[in-house]
Order: C-alpha cells, then structure tokens, then sequence
C-alpha cells in the first residue's frame, strides 16, 4: 500500500498517553518513512468536522519526543458521536440535513489522508471504523488503525489501555495527600471518588498501589501516626455488591476504634441505584452524546458520604475527586513502554494496510497485534476474582461480594 498522508485525532477524556502516543507516531514515521505527511486534526471529531487541521512540520518531526514528558494533548479532544446528528447540528458541527459521518469523509477525501490513526477509547475507534466502512462504499479506501486510550482499563479483548498504570499511581498519590486530612477533626470520613464509569479497575489498582506506598512507611502510632488510620477501610466498585447497611455496621467499629475512615470509590459504583432513585423522584438525568450519564453532574462521592456520614457517625466527612489530577498527567516508565510498543506496531501495521485496534488480545494469548474493529467493545468489566483484589479486600477486613450483573 502506498501511503502518502496520514492523519492523528485524539478524541473522548484524557488519558497520560495521548502526547506520548502522537509523539510515538511521529517519531516512527520520521523512522520509517520521512516522506509521509502528517496532519492532526484539532479537537478530535470536532475538528475533522469543521476542517480544523495543523501540518506536522519540520519542527514538529525534530522535536515530536518532547510530548513523550507532557500529560493532555497537544492536538486537543472533545466528545463528538458522529452518529448522534441531532447533537452535530446543535454545536453547529454540521448543518441541518447533513450527515456528520459523511461530512467527515469527505473531509478526508479532501485532505488525501491514506491513514488514520485515533487515539481514544471504544466509542472514538469504532466511529473511525464506520467512518472507513463509509469512505470503502463510496469507492475511497482509509486505513483506520487505533490506539487504546481509556484510564478504565476496560475496553473488550485488550489486556492493557494506554495511561491506565499511569492513572492508578496518579490516583495512589493524590489519595496520600487527602487522607492526611484524617486528623483535621475528629470522626472524620473521607471519600476519595476515582473514575470508572462501568469498570472499577482504576480505583482498585490505585488502592493497591496506595496500600504498596504504605508498607514503604515508618509510623509512631505512640505519638498518633498509625498505618491503621492512613489505610484504605472500604474499596466500593461497579463491580460488587453493596450492602450499604453491612459496610456501615463494619466501618462503624473502624470509626469507633481510631476515629475515622478512608474509602476508595468508583464512581459507578451504586450508580444504578442512584439514578433510579433520581427517576423516581422526578429528576431528570442528565446525558451526553454517547448516552452515558453525565456522573459529574451525579455526584456519586457525596450520594455515597450522604450514605455513611449518619451511620458511621461521622463529625465532619470530605469528599475529593482524583479523576482530572490523573487523567492528564504524564506517562510513567511502564506506560512510556507500552505506547513505544504500540505506536511502532501501529505505523506497521498502517504501511502494510492492516487495520484494526492495537493492543494485547485477551482472546488470543495477549498477543499483541491489530483487532479487528468489530471486536472492540467497550465497559469490559473487572475481574474481582484476581489473586490480588482479593488479597487487598482481605486486609482491610472487606468481604467479597461480586454484583449480580445489570
């Protein structure tokens, strides 16, 4: 296949991979083939909607290892659904009687792209694979080859999203400087609510890297410095059931006994419950263009403390949210290696005309190759029976209760 000019978008939430990975896409075209151009358009979708393009330039090509130290992303994001046309017309994206999906092919057509890679999560790479299947009915042929970006950790059959490690610490160590509050008063409770819409993966990893920065520590708990205050009492996830009336008998006894209590919360977690109770009193739940609840406007973290503060007995009750400290930082050493692997199968696979998400197939022996865009899929759930989630329960005195699926 003879590529000439290739296109990059990143599109959805940030990640801390969506510089380093343009950067690593660069980097391997300069590598393999400096005669390719490259344009990124700018904001995702919105920008290939409206034309909005930048050139990679010369300048660009030298120094594209720069993004490798930067979190966000320097070509921009936004939430477009190219199917969702009602929403494409309000932002004033398409006009009335376009159709967003063939206003972006055309986009392309006009801009000669052979390639285009998308940086973003399930929603992102498989709108690029209907954007290929329109252009392949009209006669113009579009290698899509994507990247997965999602700090979930939850896009069907890929092992490993891009930024997810990174996030997880991100979020260990944001939690380290709020449950330092524990001793701003007495019976305090602090919620620290992690994103994970459907999947708690995030906020269980960043428990269990946060309990790993605990064992590092030395403690003085004569003079009140105790690991048991500065541990994590409860991790709640999408993923377990939750008996709200048992946790708290439970983390009653852990207030009672050293004065306060750290919980790890996803913030899907008890969403189902919160929404339905919203509906019912006549609440209307606000959405966006992919359909997905809007959980900021929820907020998942004080239904959760509103929960627990009565029953735990709690004096003062501090809730904070990790989510927009971790998604846009930059990629840690595990991540940087990750995206080097798969930005340089991702430009491979783009020259010789294979499409498809990079990433390690869970389904095929977490081999690392291009899967085929009808298999990805998105909200993979986490698997609450791993060896170690079990082993992080068991310490903090949690039971093990996986939810019956919705």
């Amino acid at each position: 296949m003879s590529v000439r000019r290739v296109a990059l978008l990143t599109a959805g939430g940030f990640a801390p991979c969506l510089s380093s990975a343009v950067g690593g896409l660069i980097e391997r075209y300069n590598e393999l083939d400096p005669s390719i151009e490259i344009i990124a358009y700018q904001y995702g979708y919105h920008g290939l909607l409206t034309g909005n393009k930048i050139v990679v330039d010369e300048e660009g090509r030298k120094k594209a290892g720069v993004l490798h130290r930067f979190g966000g992303s320097p070509i921009g994001n936004s939430r477009v659904k190219l199917t969702n046309v009602a929403d494409a017309v309000k932002r004033g994206l398409v006009q009335e009687g376009q159709d967003p999906l063939q206003v972006a092919a055309e986009q392309l057509k006009a801009d000669g792209v052979d390639v285009l890679h998308t940086i973003g999560g399930d929603d992102t790479n498989t709108t690029a694979a209907d954007l290929a299947a329109y252009l392949h009915d009209n006669g113009y042929e579009l290698t899509v080859v994507g990247l997965p970006k999602t700090i979930d950790n939850d896009v069907v059959p890929i092992r490993q999203s891009l930024g997810a490690w990174t996030a997880a610490e991100e979020a260990a160590g944001f939690a380290a400087n709020i449950i330092g509050e524990h001793r701003s008063g007495p019976r305090m409770l602090i919620v620290h609510e992690v994103m994970g819409r459907h999947c708690g993966w995030l906020t269980a990893a960043a428990a269990a890297e946060y309990r790993k920065w605990l064992d590092t520590q030395e403690w003085v708990p004569s003079l009140g410095l105790s690991k048991e205050r500065w541990d994590v009492h409860a991790v709640f996830l999408p993923e377990l059931a939750l008996d709200i009336d048992a946790e708290a008998a439970r983390l009653r006894a852990v207030m009672d006994e050293i004065g306060n209590v750290n919980i790890f919360l996803s913030e899907g977690a008890g969403m189902h419950e919160i929404v339905e109770q919203l509906e019912a009193s006549g609440q209307e739940v606000a959405r966006d263009p992919f359909g997905h609840v809007r959980l900021d406007e929820i907020n998942p973290g004080q239904w959760f403390a509103k929960q627990f503060a009565e029953k735990l007995g709690a004096e003062k009750v501090m809730v904070q949210k990790s989510g927009y400290y971790s998604r846009a930082a930059a990629p840690n050493a595990e991540d940087l290696r990750l995206i080097k692997s798969m930005t340089d199968l991702a430009v491979e696979c783009a020259l010789r005309g294979e499409a498809g998400v990079i990433g390690h197939d869970e389904e095929d022996g977490d081999r690392l190759k291009a899967i085929a865009f009808p298999r990805i899929a998105g909200g993979k759930a986490f698997d609450v029976s791993q060896p170690w989630f079990g082993e992080l329960l068991e310490a903090i005195g949690q039971p093990l209760k996986p939810a019956a699926a919705h």
